[in-house]
């Protein structure tokens, strides 16, 4: 099934002066399209860290996804770690300058022109606005930092990461999770394909444990389903979903 690695590039995110939204909508949209999200790294705006960390998930899996440092200022060095990467030239895109000019009515200025600068050979591909392109190298998606720039172009890219995707049952239970911890071990005996997970809700009145079972199968997560709810007694359980 299709993998990802997930790189969030930012001094700010670092810092702590801004907090990334970023990865876990990914990993929530990802997940939804059938792509299993398998690292997630955080690094700083450095040419060299962005080289080397973006090759190792380039190389590992199917699908790349950065996130941050594309605009027009000094510390936007995404591109440049691109290249890097693969060891090619940053060129001028007459594509994206011309963008700009209809976006913007008139010349761009150096500033802007800064973003029409791309590493050679990448793909550029229309993204839900009006000028700026997702631009793609090799399996490397290069995505803006702004949260809501970011999710307007993965929604109008979205179809190209289609994998199989998950299907989901989640089981709320009124006991703790070391009360039914037995009943999970035997269910995951019969159902070893299962991706089970058990996640205590400290403050909740109405149920203690929230419970998901996960699977690709359908029929699979069905019966697994069915099999956790004969075990657990009928008082335990709040609800299904």
């Amino acid at each position: 099934m299709p993998t990802a690695g997930i790189l969030i590039i930012g001094n700010e995110i670092l810092s702590g002066k801004v907090a990334d939204e970023n990865s876990p909508y990914l990993c929530r949209e990802l997940r939804g399209l059938g792509v299993d999200t398998e690292r997630i790294l955080t690094i700083p705006d450095d040419v060299q860290v962005i080289a080397a960390e973006l090759k190792v998930l380039s190389d590992a899996y199917d699908f790349v996804f950065t996130s941050g440092g594309i605009g027009p200022t000094h510390d936007d060095l995404t591109i440049e770690g691109v290249a890097a990467a693969f060891g090619v030239a940053i060129e001028h895109s007459d594509s994206i300058e011309e963008r700009i000019r209809r976006a913007t009515g008139k010349e761009p200025s150096e500033t802007l022109l800064r973003m029409a600068r791309v590493p050679a050979g990448a793909q550029l591909l229309d993204s839900g606005d009006r000028w700026f392109p997702l631009v793609v190298v090799k399996n490397v998606y290069i995505f803006p930092g702004v949260p809501e720039l970011l999710r307007k172009k993965f929604e109008s890219s979205r179809e190209l990461f289609r994998g199989i995707p998950f299907v989901l049952k989640k089981v709320f239970v009124r006991q703790n999770e070391s009360e039914i911890a037995p009943m999970l071990n035997e269910l995951l005996e019969q159902y070893p394909e299962l991706l089970l997970g058990s996640y205590p809700r400290i403050g909740q009145e109405s149920f203690h444990v929230m419970l998901t079972l996960e699977s690709r199968d359908p029929g699979y997560v069905q019966d697994a389903l069915d099999a956790l709810l004969e075990k657990l007694p009928e008082r335990a359980i709040h609800r299904v979903e």
